[in-house]
């Protein structure tokens, strides 16, 4: 071993011994259990002091690599390998710590990775049940359509354009009126947030919206360095939007037909409020629309048939209605919002799936999209009713609700702040899965967002009680 550090080397010479112990064992030529020279021989081999010597293995012992036995010496730990493999990767923690995307809460990861296992009853999926989405029939589409090559490649920026004017005409019937170049496609609701958190807002933007809301279950805007902020719709709106705003650059996210997670349905009155507001202030709007179609009464009259100035972004889906498989969405603005939607949208995913564009285009211009949205409106129907009158049989005494006007869910109220992370593990003990009220508001401990859209009728009773049982033994 004639091997010394150079002193004239940029690393010190400690640094220089370590790298050269580790090299030998990399090499195999200190395989594990390899004694070590003295640190009195290994001092006078590098020509270096006996405490240098001794602050490097006392580092790679630290490290793992290197151990000692009394009486005995140093010798190569047992380990040493699987030490070296690690340090040879990348910190992988490190970089996701650092990241630009911020991880969901605990509560929804264990949502995310439990609503995939088959012996759970899922009581807060927003999602439709298999047995309500129109497998038969797509499949049936799927023989009428007649693909060209075209449809087999990469979509167009803002997507179909045979699709976006079907959407213009679909639309028209809310009192929406818009052209081909005020649509773009996109791969669902989410999409559309965050092609506008990344698009046309700067770090340090505000997001108002309500206290309760489903963007704090989900980070398009938090990630990009957005404030959220909530807001009470009150008759003091318009001055809380300007206190709040100053200067800074805002936009209003709002789901004003049965809101996610709440359900509440806002007012024709409480519409115009909001615009006239926002309108006064120039603050753009986003208007979620994805579930007005689910009302189980007559449908209602979205802002953006009112929007004049071009300030509202009009968000819809077939996520919710025809299936979440296909990924096909809309955000309708003013053409120059849209063109750089489209252009961020190919930068990201080249385009909404062909094929999906078609199916949903098929479904649009031959009436089956409305007949189904009926039907489905009537099985919504029936399993919210089944729902409410367990609620009234076994939930009375303990909590509170309202009657489910449309859509998924009902904002199930315990009387008790009992709704926290305990509750939750507690029945997924028991194989029930729930959505708690604080992944939507952090200070909520009361409620739970009750979803009658999955389960089967057989899983709700059964969810149900256990979620009652839980509940009476816990108080």
């Amino acid at each position: 071993m004639s091997w010394q550090p150079k002193r004239e080397a940029q690393t010190t010479l400690q640094q220089q011994i370590i790298e050269w112990i580790i090299d030998n064992i990399e090499r195999g030529d200190w395989v594990v259990g390899t004694k070590l020279p003295t640190q009195r021989q290994l001092a006078m081999q590098f020509g270096v002091n006996r405490s240098t010597v001794q602050q490097a293995l006392e580092e790679l012992k630290a490290d793992g690599l290197l151990e000692a036995k009394v009486g005995s010496g140093v010798f190569v730990a047992n380990n040493s390998w699987h030490v070296l493999v690690k340090q040879a990767q990348p910190n992988w923690q490190n970089y996701i710590e650092a990241s630009l995307h911020k991880p969901n809460y605990h509560t929804i990861q264990l949502i995310n990775e439990y609503e995939q296992r088959g012996d759970i009853i899922r009581l807060g999926t927003g999602e439709l049940a298999p047995s309500l989405l129109p497998t038969t029939e797509i499949e049936a589409s799927l023989r009428e359509l007649t693909l060209h090559p075209k449809a087999l490649g990469y979509s167009s920026p803002q997507g179909s354009e045979s699709l976006r004017l079907a959407i213009c005409e679909y639309v028209k019937k809310r009192g929406i009126q818009a052209s081909p170049q005020n649509v773009c496609i996109v791969s669902g609701g989410l999409q559309a947030l965050q092609l506008i958190a990344v698009g046309l807002l700067e770090q340090g933007s505000i997001v108002f919206q309500e206290e309760t809301s489903y963007l704090n279950s989900v980070h398009p805007f938090q990630s990009v360095g957005m404030q959220m902020i909530p807001v009470v719709r009150d008759a003091q709106l318009l001055s809380t939007l300007e206190q709040r705003k100053r200067k800074r650059q805002a936009i209003f996210y709002a789901v004003p037909t049965l809101n996610n997670p709440t359900g509440a349905v806002w007012s024709q009155a409480e519409k115009e409020q909001l615009y006239d507001a926002c309108k006064q202030l120039r603050i753009p709007i986003i208007e979620d629309d994805v579930y007005h179609e689910l009302l189980f009464d007559e449908t209602t009259i979205p802002i953006k048939s009112k929007d004049e100035s071009g300030q509202v972004l009009y968000i819809g889906s077939v996520s919710k209605t025809l299936s979440p498989g296909l990924r096909i969405g809309w955000i309708i603005g003013p053409s120059t919002v849209i063109e750089r939607l489209a252009d961020i949208k190919m930068q990201t995913d080249y385009g909404s799936s062909a094929i999906s564009q078609e199916i949903v285009l098929h479904w649009l211009q031959t009436g089956k999209y409305e007949k189904h949205i009926k039907h489905l409106r009537h099985e919504l129907q029936q399993r919210a009713d089944f729902v409410v009158e367990i609620l009234k049989e076994n939930f009375v005494e303990i909590a509170s609700w309202q009657q489910p006007k449309g859509g998924f869910y009902i904002w199930l109220k315990f009387h008790e702040p009992i709704v926290d992370k305990g509750l939750f593990m507690k029945l997924l003990q028991q194989h029930v899965l729930i959505n708690p009220g604080y992944i939507y508001d952090s200070q909520d401990a009361h409620h739970i967002r009750l979803s009658y859209a999955y389960a089967t009728i057989e899983e709700l009773k059964i969810g149900l009680q256990v979620l009652n049982d839980v509940v009476v033994s816990k108080k």
